[in-house]
């Protein structure tokens, strides 16, 4: 049975099941990777890595939305 982490997201304390990639994360947040730049403890993640990158309890992680207009 997966254990729980700690980590933070955007500036709130978040629990995830260990394990987990950037990737899902992501997608259990309903977030789309294509919007969203993804940096973890002040490093940014590469769009092609992020299912490669496994969160890590006390990451500290920001997500950053692109925002269309004109």
């Amino acid at each position: 049975m997966p254990e729980n982490i700690s980590i933070v997201v955007n500036g709130e304390e978040q629990t995830i099941a260990d394990g987990q990639s950037a990737l899902e994360l992501l997608s259990g947040l309903d977030l789309d990777p294509r919007t969203v730049v993804v940096e973890i403890n002040r490093e940014i993640v590469r769009r092609a890595r992020l299912g490669d990158t496994n969160i890590r309890d006390g990451d500290h992680i920001e997500l950053v939305h692109f925002v269309g207009g004109g």
